[in-house]
């Protein structure tokens, strides 16, 4: 077999695995996606099974090199991105999770969140971490295992336990329980790590009852973490050269790596990045205050507002309601409808996320009538996309004092076009979507390969950038203005009825 050599990408979702296979144009050989079952014990409860998703990992790593007929030899190494704040607790002796892993979207944690803020603690959060008290992350998580899992606290407080979220996980697994590591970008979203300092916070474990010892060591995510050992389909020795949340991989896989320059995600959620470079900033916006990269891996400063259900109100409308049997299907569905209509679908499945931080609303459907279809359902569904993506660039432009000339999209949501169209037309502006919108693991290879040396340096992965489709606003002012009415609305009654 000729020597083919190529970087494996990793990118661990909320809904599932995907395996890629990059050459060193940065183009994708092969890929390779299995979906995992998603765990619901209680209503606002959400869980994943650890050893499902490396199971999973593990095979498809090996699917992916197969189908491509690469020598799994030739990988030059792995790059990893990954759901953020989705928190994983293991047996330091054993390697085995002692709970299910309690993902980003669970609400389990907002009675702790809301006794902090009523002890007055939040600023002390905010000002060192640059987010807000809300169970959508990580620390929270961690308290609620250890004092719930019978015997964690003392296990932890002895050292025999130890935290991560997925890219730790996983790390750890790929180098059969060697390393213990994650990278700054996933260690900012767990409401433990000084982003000033770039280190675990002491003051900040005491108050979450944390112990430190059970925390990774935090890395710049273009990095060699480990090598790979013991794993099915894939030689010892491989390097794991870069670790990386999934919205700052997609940051860095748009290149987005100056000040001034932003995307927004469309995967299970919405995510809407705008880097700040080495400015350190609150927002009063509802934006919170993360870490990304920024030239050639640098670890930089970025604002960001999250919405927590995006893509996921189409699998909802797929799998509850089963108005289609594929999300694609969706686009089809609405494009047929000829008649306008005022429904209004809020899909806060798990509160509000920003400008709002509301963790008690719930979802709601406005204006519903006997006649009304599952078209016109679905319809507002992929309103409500574009709808809360319009809220975070509007936070933006208000926050930085800048019009938004143009919008970066990617994530798996952006293939439906009408959803994109609609997206241009509500903000005003531009729409562009890569060729590749996988850029979140696209990010996770470029810097897995720039570590490696397999890329020169970001100048040189500017030149490779590829087509784009570009979308233009079309719709007349009085429209986008009475359907911004309708949502805030809407937005306004749900956050009242609690």
């Amino acid at each position: 077999m000729a020597k083919k050599e190529y970087i494996i990408g990793i990118d661990a979702g909320t809904t599932g695995i995907r395996t890629f296979c990059f050459n060193d144009k940065g183009k994708v050989i092969a890929s390779a996606y299995q979906e995992f079952k998603q765990h619901y014990p209680k209503p606002g409860w959400v869980e994943h099974d650890p050893e499902e998703i490396w199971a999973k990992t593990q095979k498809l790593i090996g699917d992916v090199i197969k189908s491509a007929d690469l020598n799994p030899k030739d990988a030059i190494a792995i790059g990893i991105t990954n759901q953020r704040e989705t928190s994983v607790v293991w047996d330091r002796k054993t390697g085995k999770p002692i709970y299910n892993a309690i993902v980003w979207q669970c609400r389990r944690t907002s009675d702790i969140c809301n006794n902090l803020k009523k002890q007055s603690l939040e600023s002390n959060f905010r000002n060192k971490t640059g987010l807000v008290l809300d169970a959508y992350f990580s620390g929270t998580k961690i308290q609620w295992i250890l004092d719930n899992v019978k015997g964690a606290r003392a296990k932890a407080e002895r050292g025999d336990l130890q935290f991560g979220t997925i890219d730790t996980w996983l790390l750890y697994k790929l180098t059969n329980h060697k390393e213990h590591k994650t990278d700054h970008t996933n260690a900012s979203r767990t409401l433990l790590f000084n982003i000033q300092t770039k280190e675990w916070d002491e003051e900040l474990c005491e108050i979450l009852r944390v112990p430190s010892a059970i925390l990774p060591q935090a890395f710049n995510s273009k990095n060699l973490f480990g090598h790979t050992s013991g794993v099915k389909s894939l030689p010892d020795g491989i390097p794991i050269s870069s670790l990386v949340g999934d919205q700052q991989g997609a940051l860095f896989g748009q290149l987005c790596t100056e000040p001034g320059e932003a995307k927004n995600t469309y995967g299970t959620g919405c995510f809407f990045l705008f880097n700040v470079g080495d400015e350190f900033r609150i927002s009063n916006q509802g934006l919170i205050t993360t870490l990304a990269l920024g030239p050639e891996g640098k670890t930089v400063y970025c604002l960001e507002g999250s919405v927590f259900i995006g893509g996921a109100v189409v699998q909802f409308l797929r799998d509850n309601l089963e108005f289609f049997e594929y999300s694609k299907d969706s686009e089809k569905l609405v494009k047929a409808l000829k008649t306008k209509d005022e429904i209004v679908f809020v899909p806060a499945f798990a509160g509000l996320g920003a400008p709002h931080w509301d963790q008690e609303a719930r979802g709601a459907i406005f204006g519903l009538s006997r006649d009304t279809t599952p078209a016109q359902i679905t319809r507002a569904a992929l309103k409500a996309i574009a709808l809360q993506s319009y809220e975070l660039a509007h936070a933006m432009e208000r926050e930085t004092g800048k019009p938004l000339k143009f919008l970066r999209v990617d994530g798996g949501a952006t293939a439906n076009q009408w959803l994109m169209q609609f997206q241009a037309d509500i903000l005003g502006t531009r729409v562009i979507r890569p060729q590749n919108v996988d850029t979140t693991v696209l990010g996770a290879a470029y810097l897995a390969g720039l570590e490696r040396g397999f890329f020169k340096n970001v100048a040189a992965l500017k030149k490779l950038e590829t087509k784009n489709t570009q979308f233009e606003p079309k719709m007349k002012e009085s429209e986008r203005k009475e359907e911004i009415t309708r949502w805030n609305d809407a937005i306004r009654r749900v956050k009242t009825v609690q």
